[in-house]
């Protein structure tokens, strides 16, 4: 099968458009000599042959981790525009890749329900996204913690010890829910609490709800990490967890990945401000950098400097074709949610297995019944279950292990054993639009193969 043959006529017809605007310049002797074609060739058959190595990302057998190729339009819009390599730390560094990064930063706003003034740009990613989300978090609260659940990802607390300001942890129970009464009794210490939309490890939507309660009630602020989930606000009626979404244009700052669920290439994170006054905490000035515009240019409202302006036009390219609409990308992520849900209820109906929790969005967390109560035996099942996958390339899986403590894993399966101090379950991220189709062949690879 030909998978991305047919997309090269479009690139090769754009390179020819930018080819001719490139030529209105006049000749330049600057243009690097063409390397020798069998030279070439032969360079690019040894990547290829590299790329072979890869899992496959591309196939729906693969449920192991947060992968999956772009789209076509992204890479081909990326692929267009590295010809050019604009930055789009300033307007002059790439004026046509600005305009589109704040277009679809005014998109984004829009899916998340922020009006009037906003702030916001893209990143380099979601670590970035975050780190600078909590920088503005330190500046407004100097002498105040920021908090986090023990099931958000790790870049928080790590942030806080880059950023030298006091972390939280705030405890979760066995259901990743985090304890409100502990964020009560710590509220006025506390300045910033980050609600995750999306946890990594299952996916789990944090009651955002009844975080903005205790907000209002003691004034702290609320930062969303929707770096994984954010994308999933666009089918909030299908979710379980849609009353938590409604509140999402609520929060004091959002960070969202397009290159998650937006379906774009590695090196596009985002985040967003309700209040457009947090742009003061960035304020600087270069001796060297020179304006075209007198406009607020991107640079200005991030602490990042130099960013691929091509992320932008390959973001930009996706939401022309899929806009930010439940109809539009919204019905990717559905698709997505479908997979989840089918899969769950094939391993919550083969009694030789067990379903962690309902998924809250498109991650799953799952164990086969050990022949006898150990956490131990799960262990070992689960492992062998991971490794057998791996092995048959035709009829088998990809799949990754996620590890629980011991004590709130007893507490959803009391009637087992706890002889270890982490038990680990199978995990499935079925992110891919293909998932849904495949759920059912998945569940019968998984079932075939963990009983041979």
């Amino acid at each position: 099968m030909n998978h991305f043959g047919p997309y090269l006529p479009a690139l090769k017809n754009a390179i020819q458009k930018l080819d001719l605007w490139r030529s209105s310049y006049g000749d330049s002797k600057t243009i690097p000599e063409l390397p020798d074609p069998a030279e070439l060739n032969r360079i690019l058959d040894s990547l290829a042959q590299k790329l072979e190595g890869n899992y496959p990302f591309h196939h729906p057998q693969y449920a192991g981790q947060m992968l999956k190729p772009p789209h076509p339009v992204a890479w081909l819009a990326y692929s267009l525009a590295m010809t050019i390599n604009p930055n789009n730390h300033a307007l002059d560094g790439g004026p046509p890749t600005s305009e589109m990064e704040k277009e679809c930063i005014a998109l984004l706003a829009a899916m998340v329900g922020y009006q009037g003034d906003y702030l916001g740009h893209l990143t380099s990613g979601g670590t970035i996204a975050n780190l600078e989300a909590l920088f503005v978090a330190r500046e407004i609260h100097p002498d105040k913690a920021i908090a986090a659940t023990s099931n958000a990802h790790y870049t928080h607390s790590r942030m806080c010890r880059v950023l030298n300001c006091e972390f939280i942890e705030i405890p979760a129970d066995e259901n990743g829910k985090p304890d409100l009464n502990f964020i009560e009794k710590h509220a006025s210490v506390i300045g910033t609490v980050v609600v995750t939309l999306g946890t990594t490890g299952l996916g789990i939507v944090e009651p955002l709800s009844d975080i903005k309660s205790l907000a209002d009630k003691h004034g702290f602020r609320i930062h969303a990490d929707a770096a994984y989930g954010g994308f999933f606000s666009l089918i909030r009626e299908h979710l379980p967890s849609k009353v938590h979404w409604n509140y999402l244009s609520e929060c004091d700052s959002i960070v969202i990945d397009p290159h998650k669920h937006g379906l774009q290439p590695y090196g596009c994170g985002s985040v967003l401000y309700r209040n457009p006054i947090t742009g003061k905490y960035f304020k600087h000035d270069s001796p060297y950098t020179y304006f075209t515009s007198s406009d607020l240019h991107l640079g200005e409202i991030s602490l990042e400097c130099s960013r691929a302006g091509a992320a932008a036009a390959a973001f930009w390219a996706t939401i022309q074709l899929l806009p930010l609409t439940e109809e539009g990308l919204g019905k990717i992520l559905l698709q997505s949610r479908i997979a989840a849900v089918q899969l769950s209820n094939r391993i919550q109906e083969n009694d030789q297995w067990e379903l962690y929790q309902r998924p809250d969005l498109d991650i799953i967390g799952y164990f086969k019944v050990p022949p006898n109560a150990k956490l131990s035996e799960i262990n070992r099942i689960n492992q062998a279950i991971f490794d057998a996958g791996m092995k048959d390339k035709e009829k088998g899986f990809h799949l990754s292990l996620f590890k629980i403590p011991a004590h709130l894993f007893t507490k959803c399966f009391p009637v087992y054993e706890a002889d270890t101090s982490t038990v680990v379950i199978l995990r499935s991220v079925c992110m891919k639009e293909e998932h849904a189709g495949f759920a059912d062949e998945l569940a019968d690879r998984l079932f075939t193969i963990s009983a041979e």
